[in-house]
């Protein structure tokens, strides 16, 4: 394993805003075509299909801001707490489609916020582990505010994606937009004070967060 590499608050905040613009892109810029279609098509049917990707598009685009908000953003004053119902919400939002189910074991409590960060963040590393679908069932690992989490992952071809232990330790060599993300997860998990394991099992995965 790659030894950990602190990297300047000025880059973490860089590449955290690129990976941000990489998410959002791609629905804004389907808005932008279905309105040049709006406004120069003549066919009713054509029209019909622009709005709806309009406003599938606008959908897309506000679920992953608002996941962002809670996962990247300050979501709150120092010392804020976040309603895991929220969280929840988000969550399905943003990733729960026809492809990639949820099975949310959490109580609806209040936590701190970076633990409720590191838990939207491992969603979105649960979901990498899974790239042809399946369930991502979300338990908790003690209760309170000292409250952590294990994500099963379970699903046709489910392993770890390369390099996300280095990453979660902090390896920050060569860090790009991409591996941003999960070097940001083992960031919040340290501020925490809990520590991420990892484990690969035939057609499952499990990302546990515990106490260190």
């Amino acid at each position: 394993m790659a030894a950990p590499v602190s990297l300047d608050a000025l880059d973490l905040a860089a590449l955290l805003c690129s990976r941000l613009c990489h998410d959002v892109i791609s629905p804004v810029g389907a808005i932008v075509n279905g309105l040049e279609v709006l406004a120069d098509e003549k066919d009713e049917a054509m029209k019909k299909n622009a709005l709806e990707l309009i406003k599938k598009s606008a959908g897309q685009a506000s679920a992953r801001l608002q996941f962002a908000r809670l996962a990247y953003g300050a979501a709150g004053s120092a010392g804020a707490q976040i309603d895991l119902g929220d969280a929840e919400g988000v969550a399905r939002r943003q990733l729960q489609d026809e492809r990639l189910n949820i099975a949310w074991n959490l109580p609806r409590v209040l936590l701190p916020k970076n633990r409720v960060k590191l838990l939207l963040n491992l969603l979105l590393l649960a979901t990498a582990t899974i790239p042809r679908g399946g369930t991502i069932t979300v338990d908790p690992v003690g209760e309170g505010e000292r409250m952590g989490f294990r994500l099963t992952t379970e699903g046709t071809n489910a392993k770890l994606p390369p390099a996300i232990a280095d990453l979660l330790a902090g390896a920050a060599e060569g860090l790009d937009a991409h591996g941003i993300q999960p070097y940001y997860t083992g960031l919040l998990a340290r501020t925490s004070g809990l520590k991420i394991s990892l484990a690969s099992q035939g057609e499952s995965v499990v990302l546990t967060a515990g106490e260190s």
